[in-house]
């Protein structure tokens, strides 16, 4: 199967992103696209789509349609064009949930192929105008297949090495399973943490004494619910179970704060410091790790190039940038990252030699 023609229905942030993406990668490769009228001129103009579509089905010409929709959106029109595949077309979606895709494919009579998609990737707003082709450069894409050895996956997955992404293979209800503990569970806990705590004592806002430590937790508290209701509709069974599992946890504490058990709290501590330390802290979630180096770097300008302009030089990707630690006037502490550990030895000789410091 080869991919020439692409069709994109939805060109918001993720399917714009992917339009200017495949675009800059693959100029070869055709791309219509559906959305308002206004967003398909924009993105005419800038050459990023060779040709708008008036209707969601004329996307059946093309050897891969891509649903960037909305995640109901996504599913009604998944179900009105599958039918209409053949053996020689994929259709795919970018959604953040992806059973229900799965389990509505198994209903569809199609000879065309399915594979579920979610790019973890994002910015906090929305819209064409905020696409970015780099957007998916080093970012995991979970592909979802219940055979992860089917070789029909090939064309999709070279497709998006080839805008940067890097490939995580999970079936579709473990992806939703593991991202209702990771992603679903915190955006909720963050919230619930967020309004209980925006409440006075004696006319004294409690949030005023908040600091870095709730700051970090609360971060996500400001997610916009237009993108969370559907993913809270549709991974309903996954996050419900993650919440009494969670809900276990607090009788738990609960019991053992009433009855002196400090003991054991704290060993849940423990466990906990524990765990926490076994977080790959060089991936991006759902993805093979990467490979650091700790640099200090001066404060002054042009040194982040400097290191940058020689790895270059040396046929050497930096795949992530890390800031760990800076002091204004002094300098700071960044972390490279290397997809081989071969490159990260390189690349650490190189900047020795440079005359820069190794932690």
């Amino acid at each position: 199967m080869i991919i020439n023609k692409i069709s994109i229905l939805g060109l918001g942030l993720i399917g714009g992103s992917f339009a200017k993406a495949i675009k800059h990668a693959r100029s070869d490769i055709f791309i219509s696209a559906f959305d308002i009228p206004e967003t398909l001129n924009k993105a005419l103009n800038e050459k990023v789509i060779d040709e708008a579509l008036s209707a969601f089905d004329d996307s059946l010409n093309s050897d891969l349609i891509i649903l960037a929709l909305p995640i109901e959106q996504s599913l009604k029109v998944f179900k009105e064009l599958s039918p209409g595949l053949n053996s020689n077309q994929i259709i795919s979606d970018l959604c953040s949930v992806k059973g229900v895709f799965a389990d509505e494919w198994k209903s569809i009579s199609s000879s065309g192929k399915y594979i579920g998609a979610h790019p973890m990737t994002g910015k906090e707003k929305s819209g064409y105008e905020n696409s970015d082709l780099l957007l998916f450069e080093n970012s995991v894409f979970i592909i979802c297949s219940e055979n992860q050895d089917d070789q029909s996956l090939k064309p999709y997955i070279d497709l998006i090495k080839q805008i940067g992404a890097r490939i995580a293979l999970l079936n579709a209800h473990l992806h939703d399973r593991i991202t209702a503990h990771v992603s679903h569970l915190p955006q909720l806990l963050s919230v619930l943490l967020m309004n209980q705590t925006d409440i006075k004592e004696d006319n004294i806002s409690l949030l005023d004494f908040a600091a870095g430590g709730f700051r970090d937790m609360t971060r996500i508290a400001s997610s916009d619910f237009k993108i969370w209701e559907s993913i809270l509709r549709f991974n309903n069974s996954e996050i419900l179970n993650c919440l009494n599992l969670f809900q276990n946890q607090i009788s738990s504490i609960i019991k053992l704060i009433d009855d002196d058990e400090y003991k054991l709290i704290g060993k849940q501590f423990e466990l906990a410091r524990l765990a926490r330390n076994e977080i790959p802290i060089n991936t991006k979630g759902f993805i093979d790790p990467l490979f650091d180096i700790t640099i200090f770097v001066k404060d002054e300008p042009g040194m982040i190039s400097k290191i940058s302009t020689i790895l270059f030089a040396n046929n050497i990707n930096i795949k992530d940038i890390e800031l760990l630690k800076i002091r204004e006037g002094t300098g700071g502490n960044f972390k490279f990252y290397f997809e081989s550990e071969k490159e990260a030895a390189s690349a650490k000789q190189l900047i020795i030699e440079a005359g820069f410091r190794i932690k």
